[in-house]
């Protein structure tokens, strides 16, 4: 992987940024950044399902139009109006998108489309994981550290239905009498997980916007309205795993479905997670993976807290808060103007698209 990563590199600086900047002049650093992602997009049969089939009108170039949405992450254009408005003014961009006139640049209803097509097909989220699998799926990761971060959206929260929220009848509090029998209590969510596929524990996540409330950085609880991105980082800040899902979820809900996607991709040793995820669950699933479990413990009870080589490893969980804040400063995780889950993932997809190849290539540097 390190050596094809590296001939790809050498590619970069000795033959294409030259003919790059005889063809469209001079680049500037987000010129350069844009073009590290592009080259690093593993697109092949992804994109066949896009092709002409020869009936009506040729359709645009939707790889051009993906990369587009690419630029809008890496360039930190808040709207799509302000993308479509920088590709007309702009010929460097353009041309790097791949159209070569401005005659030749699709209406803002085709962008439009597109984009919910690219949703609908979650077509990030299958370039995100062929890309990992490739470039740190042969090699053996040492941390993968978990945390979600709130994504909030100028969305209505999904009104719950008072007949299916009715509140089921109270259980009896105590010791039951002598030969009183009482019904168990139904099986939570983390009881349920580690018997299902990955497919089974995606589909039993709510992913309706609604309200949620964290405790931020400072201790203060913080409320937003709209949804929560779950993730996976490994040593070298780069995100291998996403999971988008309502705001009110609490994050140890999305841990298993988190594990179970990133164990699919690469081969890793510990995992790293905060005390929201001290879950005796949690615990045994990731050890029954062969990783070693380092969660911060919840002061409760009689608790025992990390030893110091414990706490030096768990210092590396701070690549996910790292990654969760690039993501919100710089790649389009603060400017989320499309609704519904499917198409606030593909937004957020498009800025750790960008994110992953640009930690790729700075490992190289």
């Amino acid at each position: 992987m390190a050596n094809a990563l590296q001939d790809l590199w050498q590619h970069l600086q000795r033959q294409l940024f030259p003919v790059l900047l005889e063809e469209v002049g001079e680049l500037g650093e987000k010129d350069r950044q844009f073009v590290q992602v592009v080259a690093l997009l593993p697109l092949g049969p992804l994109l066949s399902r896009y092709d002409w089939c020869g009936v009506g009108c040729p359709p645009h170039e939707r790889v051009w139009l993906l990369h587009a949405f690419i630029a809008k992450e890496v360039y930190q254009f808040a709207t799509r109006e302000a993308l479509i408005d920088a590709l007309r003014a702009r010929p460097t961009l353009r041309r790097l998108c791949g159209w070569e006139t401005l005659s030749a640049l699709p209406s803002a209803s085709t962008f439009c489309r597109a984009f919910a097509q690219f949703a609908a097909d979650e077509l990030p989220q299958q370039i995100h994981e062929a890309r990992v699998k490739r470039h740190c799926g042969p090699k053996l990761v040492g941390h993968i550290s978990r945390d979600a971060t709130a994504i909030p959206v100028p969305e209505r929260p999904v009104l719950v239905d008072p007949a299916a929220s009715a509140p089921q009848a109270p259980r009896k509090r105590g010791r039951p009498k002598k030969g009183e029998e009482r019904a168990a209590p139904p099986p939570t969510r983390l009881q349920l997980q580690p018997g299902r596929t990955l497919a089974e524990n995606l589909a039993d996540l709510p992913q309706a916007c609604d309200c949620g409330g964290k405790k931020g950085s400072k201790g203060h609880l913080e409320y937003w309205r709209g949804y929560k991105l779950h993730l996976d980082v490994i040593d070298g800040d780069i995100p291998i795993s996403a999971v988008l899902t309502s705001a009110s979820l609490h994050d140890s809900q999305a841990a298993i479905p988190l594990m179970q996607m990133s164990h699919q991709r690469v081969r890793a040793l510990y995992e790293l997670m905060d005390a929201a995820y001290d879950a005796g669950a949690i615990h045994a699933y990731a050890r029954g993976l062969g990783r070693v479990p380092i969660i911060e413990p919840v002061q409760r009870g009689e608790w025992t807290p990390l030893d110091p080589a414990q706490r030096r490893r768990f210092g590396e969980r701070s690549a996910s808060e790292r990654v969760n804040g690039r993501l919100k400063e710089f790649f389009g995780g603060r400017t989320v103007r499309v609704r519904g889950a499917a198409k606030v993932m593909c937004h957020l997809m498009f800025g750790v698209l960008a994110i992953t190849a640009l930690s790729l290539w700075q490992r190289l540097g």
